[in-house]
């Protein structure tokens, strides 16, 4: 092995002369091999006439590999290319025999061309072979221990790619194709799952890591709860599409999606209802540098509009996505104007004025305060920018003449029990009181639960906690949440905008809903980490619950009463609910804007409560500026009374 990695340690050049005196030996050998084995007389050798036809016929030899490239092909990572070279190389080197030998009129039997043949292969790809598997075997030992689940093209190709780093050493393969079971690939042996763990206490493995790109969320689900008992890190390797378009590699391993633990399979959207309200038109997007919001550009921008308003309050927010928007169009080849907007959607007059000038004809309106603790803590501001933003955004849009206005919502509109649900309630008011008068928007809105990755999930936090060795806070044992994958929840926001009729409240079928704790408990287990408990006081990381935060429920819904239809789409569902007409409703948005403007908090309290909004706090008034006021007030009070 010493003298196999000084051999790989030559310049490229120098191992290049290196295979053309080793190979002209073998030919050598080759030829004197066949014609022994055929005459059986050691006197052979010593006629000129056959030295002078060897001689002649390795030059030529090898130029044919030349040519066929057998020289440009790294040997260690040799493969059917090579083979295919020295198949034909060595084919073209007997007929280039033969016909010397006719013209020279050597003596040469008629089998020796076929012996030659034949010692030519062993030898010149034998040997290559033997050293290839020599070197392979080596490498593949360095790194950590690590079994591959999933034996098929995709396991392969990780094998192939792991084994050229030195990071992990793949020792074994699992598969649930039975048929693969007890066979060798590379080297490596495939073996059933039923016998991971004692696969895993073998070699002491430490992490497993999934090939199965293009599996079904519901099949990967089935993998990882039978994984996830044994405390052992799951990897995987980039999903199919990723692959296929070159953005990632296979040795692009990464932390599993958290979306393959709900086990819930995307449906492949309907482009007609993504294009009807997109393609070729001018579509505005406030919030767009937001998590829901900037998914909703991308999603957008595919489809090809004709232009693309980003209205975003966060210059940084703004600058980013506008940029991705436009490196995405350029890679495309898209013909988009992309606009940068800085603004609030509390400006009325900006609003309006974007919309007019650049002919707006469909707003996806995400711009909200959405994080349940801070819109407690800052009520007059929660209030100003959702239901108020709304309002202004909305009749901005109707002054624009704008054709479709969506409003992005959240399953915690739905008998809210804080303010930002119940903030963001109102605002559905707001677009169903404006559907029932006569202007020329169509209005709908689409509620879902929580989306993976964004800006306030509880994935980003796990992970955080659980890299830098626990604990992982939960606010609650028996708190349950909805989820959905950011791109999945943005397909259905503009598919169900294109079904809007008008004033329709549209539901997004979450799936089951999760139990918080449970989830923390697998992307521990999954991360390769045991949960420390009462029954496990040696595990490695705990789970603390902090308590629930101010106004936050242990369980979220999507729908108010059971008066809900389905729609042409299989995971978009209509809800016909209570709703105010807009003199009713002006006059109470009326009375909010002056207790908002005085910063009465009781009054904003008050009419919370009183609008048909199904508002029933778990807290009192939790607004910082509120309580310091109340604070003050008190302590002036004792200052008075001491005096």
């Amino acid at each position: 092995m010493d003298f196999l990695q000084t051999l790989f340690g030559l310049k490229r050049t120098h191992k290049r002369l290196v295979s053309l005196v080793i190979d002209s030996i073998f030919l050598c050998f080759a030829f004197w091999a066949a014609l022994l084995v055929r005459v059986d007389d050691i006197s052979v050798l010593s006629d000129s006439r056959h030295w002078s036809l060897i001689l002649m016929v390795i030059p030529f030899s090898l130029f044919f590999f030349t040519k066929l490239g057998l020289y440009r092909a790294v040997l260690r990572y040799m493969g059917l290319q090579a083979l295919t070279a020295i198949l034909l190389g060595v084919l073209a080197s007997t007929i280039t025999l033969v016909i010397i030998a006719y013209y020279t009129e050597a003596l040469l039997p008629r089998t020796v061309p076929v012996i030659y043949a034949a010692f030519a292969v062993v030898f010149i790809g034998g040997t290559r072979a033997i050293i290839r598997s020599m070197v392979g075997s080596g490498v593949k030992r360095v790194g950590e221990p690590v079994i591959i689940y999933g034996a098929g093209v995709s396991g392969r190709q990780l094998l192939t790619s792991l084994v050229l780093s030195h990071e992990y050493h793949p020792f074994a393969f699992v598969d649930d194709d039975e048929s693969l079971h007890g066979t060798v690939i590379q080297g490596v042996h495939v073996h059933s799952p039923s016998i991971i763990r004692k696969l895993i206490k073998q070699k002491s493995a430490t992490k497993v890591l999934l090939a199965i790109p293009s599996a079904s969320r519901v099949k990967r689900q089935e993998i990882l709860n039978r994984l996830e008992p044994l405390s052992v890190q799951i990897l995987t390797i980039p999903a199919m599409a990723d692959l296929v378009n070159g953005t990632k590699l296979y040795s692009d391993i990464k932390e599993v999606e958290i979306d393959d633990l709900l086990g819930r399979d995307a449906v492949a959207p309907r482009q007609d209802l993504l294009t009807a309200n997109i393609t070729g038109k001018v579509v505005m997007v406030t919030g767009a540098g937001g998590s829901i919001g900037s998914e909703l550009c991308r999603q957008i921008l595919k489809q090809s509009p004709k232009k693309l308003v980003l209205f975003e309050l966060s210059e940084y927010s703004l600058y980013a996505i506008e940029r991705e928007l436009n490196a995405t169009a350029a890679e495309l080849g898209l013909n988009v104007r992309i606009l940068p907007m800085m603004g609030s959607v509390q400006r009325e007059n900006r609003v309006q004025a974007i919309m007019e000038s650049f002919g707006v004809q469909t707003v996806y309106h995400a711009a909200a305060y959405k994080h349940v603790p801070l819109v407690e803590h800052n009520v007059v501001e929660g209030v100003r920018n959702n239901v108020f933003g709304t309002l202004y955004t909305a009749r901005a849009a109707i002054a624009a003449k704008v054709e479709t206005f969506v409003l992005v919502s959240t399953d915690k509109a739905v008998r809210p029990t804080n303010v930002m649900g119940t903030t963001k309630r109102m605002a559905e008011l707001v677009l169903q009181a404006f559907a029932k008068e006569n202007n020329n928007t169509r209005f709908c809105m689409v509620r879902f639960g929580n989306v993976l990755g964004s800006s306030g999930s509880v994935v980003p936090l796990f992970r955080s906690q659980i890299a830098n060795g626990g604990p992982v806070t939960v606010t609650h044992p028996e708190i349950t949440r909805f989820f959905m994958t950011i791109p999945e929840a943005s397909q259905l926001v503009i598919q169900a905008g294109a079904m809007g009729k008008g004033g329709d409240v549209f539901v997004l079928d979450m799936g089951k809903s999760v139990k918080i704790v449970d989830l923390a408990s697998k992307m521990i287990r999954l991360s390769g980490y045991e949960v420390r408990d009462e029954n496990n006081p040696d595990g490695d990381i705990a789970i603390e619950f902090s308590g629930l935060r101010p106004g936050e429920k242990l369980y979220e819904e999507l729908l108010i009463g059971d008066d809900v239809t389905g729609t042409e789409h299989e995971r978009i569902m209509t809800a016909n609910e209570l709703h105010l007409s807009w003199q009713e409703y002006a006059k109470i948005l009326e009375r909010l804007d002056l207790a908002c403007h005085q910063f009465d908090h009781e009054t904003i309290r008050e009419i919370l409560l009183t609008t048909p909004t199904g508002f029933a706090p778990t807290d009192g008034i939790c607004d910082l500026l509120y309580q310091q006021t109340e604070k003050n007030s008190d302590s002036a009070k004792n200052v008075i009374k001491l005096a």
